[in-house]
């Protein structure tokens, strides 16, 4: 039995989820590259929710969980180039980019703390170097798809409406190393997280859970 102020606070975060993403599919900069954005967000919260009764997380996966959604929600409605505020930091330190993209993965590393807790129900694996070995390098592998299937997209779409949906899906601005960075901050995003929050995510798991 779950909880009622858990189940509370997990609506709370579904509503909040799903207001962005009513906000985001209104007006967005492109349909095509919003879709493309959006849908790895779409499959997550379905296999979320869909699994609710039968495979509860704790609060803590659910809001990472939260997070990385509204994130991919306000990319794809901007595209991660143009997102506002991070336009706004680019002109007032005069960086040469908009850093949206590297702030987005530097919190998707902060999905190894789900990957970890999905490993230690699902798995024979118990806390130690192991169990954070594989988890980051699950989360590698997964980040490492992304950037294969942005590729593979690019590749295939370089003629589609002039090539302005594979420029704005790679969303590079400009530079050649910008998958490596991507791979490179989705690790310390993973380390970030595990040094962070796994205290907090132990004592979730052993008392949310029972």
């Amino acid at each position: 039995m779950i909880p009622e102020k858990l189940t509370k606070i997990h609506l709370f975060l579904l509503i909040a989820v799903t207001a962005v993403f009513i906000w985001s599919v209104i007006k967005p900069a492109g349909y095509l590259i919003w879709g493309l954005e959006v849908t790895p967000a779409i499959v997550g919260l379905i296999i979320v929710i869909s699994t609710y009764n039968k495979f509860r997380l704790t609060t803590l996966s659910y809001f990472i969980i939260a997070i990385l959604a509204v994130l991919m929600f306000v990319g794809g409605h901007y595209t991660y180039s143009k997102v506002p505020l991070f336009n706004w930091i680019k002109d007032v330190f005069d960086l040469n980019r908009n850093h949206y993209d590297r702030f987005g993965h530097f919190l998707k590393g902060f999905f190894t703390i789900v990957i970890t807790e999905v490993l230690l129900r699902k798995t024979p694996l118990t806390k130690g170097p192991w169990l954070v070995a594989i988890a980051i390098s699950i989360s590698l592998a997964i980040a490492s798809l992304y950037e294969i299937v942005e590729w593979l997209f690019a590749a295939i779409s370089k003629n589609i409406q002039g090539g302005k949906a594979a420029k704005e899906f790679l969303g590079r601005q400009g530079d050649i190393w910008d998958a490596q960075w991507d791979m490179l901050l989705v690790l310390l995003g993973s380390i970030f997280a595990l040094l962070i929050f796994s205290k907090l995510h132990n004592w979730l798991l052993k008392n949310e859970l029972k």
